[in-house]
């Protein structure tokens, strides 16, 4: 099997997960983001300024914490997860464009967004690496990237616990050991703020295009 059709096995792993898991998706999400996240999505959000593309968009969980003024287009692999986002929209009152869509493979013209976000997304994304070059691409040039990730943590006994649990981890298509950072430089971002907290396992990060 060719690396291409490896990483499009395993996306379409991904979707059927997704697709299967969306209606409880929201309620095994809710005590990680408690205990774990705090105000976490709300901050990073707030932070969006014009054209946004939120990359795996899920359930829509971000969609209150975006500035009114932002114009919102979210993508998301599964159908299932799509569907609870726009009903999640209509109630918020919120226009958003959602489609389906990879984030490895994004259907949009070079430099179109002034804001790509990712929350959660690329410990599962199949070729992470992959997705944030093409978030470089669609952005303008100044524009931001905005992370939110659980990531591999430099605190020995955390990072120990996670190369244990690995495994666990993969069966329902998710990497604990991944970090953003690793990739951010060599795809041409400019890291301007990276923040680390709950013993380093989440980090947040600003990033930009060169103009």
């Amino acid at each position: 099997m060719t690396p291409e059709a490896g990483a499009a096995c395993e996306t379409e792993r991904v979707r059927r997960f997704f697709d299967r898991s969306a209606e409880s998706y929201d309620g095994w999400m809710r005590p990680f983001d408690r205990l774990l996240l705090g105000d976490g999505r709300e901050m990073v959000c707030s932070r969006a300024r014009g054209r946004t593309l939120e990359l795996a968009v899920g359930t829509g969980l971000n969609l209150a914490g975006y500035p009114p003024d932002a114009q919102v287009t979210g993508i998301d692999v599964s159908p299932a997860m799509l569907a609870i986002a726009g009903r999640r929209a209509q109630a918020l009152g919120r226009a958003v464009e959602l489609r389906v869509g990879d984030a490895q493979a994004l259907e949009f013209p070079d430099g179109c967004f002034d804001t790509v976000v990712v929350t959660l997304a690329l410990c599962t994304i199949p070729d992470e690496r992959r997705a944030l070059a093409e978030a470089y691409r669609v952005l303008r040039p100044g524009g931001q990237l905005l992370l939110l990730e659980h990531v591999r943590s430099p605190v020995a006994p955390v990072r120990w616990v996670q190369r244990l649990l690995e495994p666990l981890a993969r069966l329902v298509g998710d990497h604990l050991l991944r970090d953003p950072l690793d990739h951010l430089g060599a795809v041409g971002f400019r890291v301007e703020r990276c923040d680390r907290s709950k013993w380093g396992f989440i980090e947040e990060v600003v990033a930009r295009k060169a103009r």
